[in-house]
This record gives structure tokens, C-alpha cells and sequence, in this order.
């Protein structure tokens, strides 16, 4: 796949653009109470495959915790600025990787500047993220929406380079994921700067990943796109997890596990619904490129399922286990857990650990 390159920009730890791998972002879903859970929670993301952090920073009251989480967090922590430019600056003093502000309700002109050089004094950087719903006034009603969007987009990049400010990371996000296609393609014809990708507003689990899956699956297998976010009405870590599964689908992602697993029908012999809610986790956090078969009776087993690495699956009242379409075990269901993992572990030590 031929990769749209772009500059590269440093977001703490993590770079992006240049060629490195596409970076799976989150936005934290509530208040900050307690910066001890906040933490953890940031360490379970992140053993799931998450990049990034972003954090809304409302008022004053909200800074004091975003730069405890800055300190201790592994992964690079984002603040998500609207309206008020001290906020912004007050972010990047206390250790932001990155802000992200949409400088048309930033206010006036000197309010921007004025974050453009607290971002270059912290070296901090900037996504200047733009959503259809949020342009200035007269571009609303406009029929043009892709090309409206680009004007703005356009106007808001030169302001930061006549700063002399090119650490940026820029977003063009819609809830039509049509519009989210041709702006963001049309984008990517014109600069070189990072695109964050994600589909606005997308709805729950079901709606926001087949949305995600039409326009930005299109766009990254296209070669387009640096960092995304899946916007879903519910979960963070679905959030992750959806991100995940739709770069591996397109190529741009080469580790972690792979899972082909049946639905259910009357000839179920095992049940793989309850057999992947349990195991889910476990998977989740494995960083080697492996492909694992859930499988539900004879027919769907080992040989539709020939090229996994490791498969199981009901035969009559046992549950077996096969590696490569060959059966190594037979288990009962209460074993079936424990033993899968097991024969994995040993699997996933003789590729990649010996």
C-alpha cells in the first residue's frame, strides 16, 4: 500500500506522520475525580493497543489534575481546548503533548498567536481540528460543504505559518461520513501536515463502526491518515478496540491478535459467544501478530479454519483444540478456557519467543 506521506510531528513519546504507524487515540468520557483511577485506566488503554489520551480541560479547577495525569501517564496526554486561549496556554504549561483548539472560537486573532507561542516555548503541538457543524457562520448554508470546509481549513493553516508554526496535526471531521471522505482525500492532495481521522457525532457501537468502516477504512487503505479516533456513543475501550480491527483490515496494523469466530446457529456444538466474552481480555492485551479461531461445530472447525494459528470448537459433547487445522487437544468446556490459553502461550513462545 502506498502511504500518503506526510511531515513528521512529535506528540510527546509518540510520532507521527513520516511513515510511522497510524496512532489509536481515545477522549476520557467523564469528570476528573480521582487522578489515581484516571491513571490505571490509562494503563489498561494502553495495554490494549491505545496511543494517545485526550482530555476536555473546561475551566481553571480542571488543570491541577490534567498535570498530576501528564506526569504519571506512559501514553502522551491531549487537552481539548474551546473558547478561552488561557486554558490552552495553561495546558501546555502543565505538560500537554498536544492541544487541540478550533482557533474559529478561540476569539480574536492575538488569543491564537498567543498559544502558537506557548506551543513553540513548550514544543508542544497543535490540532487544529475543524468539524462541518462549527464553521464560521458564513460558511454553514453553504452547498459546498467539502470545499468550505477546505477555505477554512486553508485560511487557519496559513495563520500558523506566517507564525512559523508547523508542528501540526490537522482534523476535518463531519457526522456525514461522506463529506468525512472527500475532505479529508481532498485534504491530503493539498498538504503535508498529519491528519487525524474520525467520523463526528457517529452514533452508538453498531452505526459509529460502519460509518468509521465507509470513510476512513477508505481513506486509510488509500493510504491516508497519520492518527484516529472512533467516536462511539458508549465505550472507551470499544473505542480502541474498533480502531484496532479496522487498520489490521486495511493493512495498516501488524500486530495483536486476529480473530475469526462463528455466530450461532442450531448446530452449535460450543459456545462461542460466552467463550469470546471470557477470553476477550486476554486477547486484547497480546502484542503478537496471531490469528485465533472461535469456532461453534464440526462443519465451521478445523478445516474452514485451517490457516489460524490455534482454533477451538465443539465435536459432539467435547470441546477440541486444533493448531493449524490439526487437533492437538480434547477438553471438556469447564477446561476449555484454561487450556486454550495455555496451548496459545505456547504457540506464540515458539514464533516469537525462542
Amino acid at each position: 500500500m502506498k502511504r500518503h506521506m506526510t511531515q513528521e510531528v512529535n506528540i510527546g513519546s509518540v510520532s507521527i506522520g513520516a511513515g510511522h504507524p497510524v496512532a489509536i487515540q481515545t477522549m476520557w468520557d467523564r469528570p476528573i475525580e480521582d487522578t489515581s483511577s484516571v491513571l490505571r485506566s490509562i494503563e489498561d488503554l494502553a495495554e490494549i493497543g491505545c496511543d494517545l489520551m485526550r482530555f476536555s480541560i473546561l475551566d481553571t479547577a480542571a488543570l491541577a489534575p490534567f498535570s498530576e495525569i501528564c506526569r504519571h501517564s506512559s501514553m502522551p496526554i491531549i487537552a481539548d481546548i474551546h473558547f478561552d486561549h488561557t486554558l490552552a496556554i495553561g495546558a501546555i504549561e502543565r505538560g500537554a503533548a498536544k492541544i487541540r483548539i478550533n482557533p474559529g472560537n478561540i476569539g480574536a486573532r492575538w488569543k491564537v498567536d498567543e498559544i502558537i507561542r506557548a506551543s513553540k516555548d513548550h514544543g508542544t503541538a497543535i490540532r487544529i481540528g475543524i468539524n462541518g457543524g462549527s464553521l464560521p457562520v458564513q460558511y454553514r448554508k453553504t452547498p459546498d460543504h467539502v470545499g468550505s470546509m477546505l477555505t477554512v481549513i486553508s485560511s487557519y493553516i496559513d495563520m500558523f505559518e506566517r507564525q512559523d508554526f508547523t508542528s501540526m496535526v490537522i482534523s476535518l471531521k463531519d457526522s456525514d461520513p461522506g463529506v468525512c471522505y472527500e475532505v479529508n482525500k481532498a485534504y491530503a492532495q493539498r498538504y503535508g501536515y498529519p491528519l487525524h481521522l474520525g467520523v463526528t457525532e457517529a452514533g452508538p457501537l453498531i452505526p459509529s463502526v460502519t460509518k468509521s468502516a465507509f470513510a476512513l477504512g477508505r481513506l486509510l487503505y488509500e493510504g491516508i491518515g497519520d492518527t484516529i479516533r472512533i467516536s462511539i456513543t458508549g465505550s472507551i475501550e470499544d473505542e480502541v478496540t474498533a480502531a484496532k480491527e479496522l487498520l489490521k483490515t486495511v493493512g495498516r496494523y501488524d500486530h495483536g491478535v486476529t480473530i475469526i469466530s462463528c455466530p450461532k446457529c442450531g448446530r452449535a456444538g460450543f459456545d462461542t459467544h460466552a467463550f469470546m466474552h471470557d477470553i476477550q481480555r486476554e486477547l486484547s492485551v497480546i502484542k503478537e501478530p496471531v490469528t485465533v479461531a472461535v469456532m461453534g461445530c464440526a462443519v465451521n472447525g478445523p478445516g474452514e479454519a485451517a490457516r489460524a494459528d490455534i482454533g477451538i470448537t465443539g465435536l459432539g459433547r467435547d470441546v477440541v483444540i486444533f493448531k493449524e487445522g490439526t487437533i492437538i487437544a480434547h477438553v471438556t468446556p469447564g477446561e476449555a478456557k484454561e487450556a486454550f490459553l495455555a496451548e496459545l502461550k505456547v504457540i506464540i513462545d515458539e514464533k516469537y519467543h525462542n
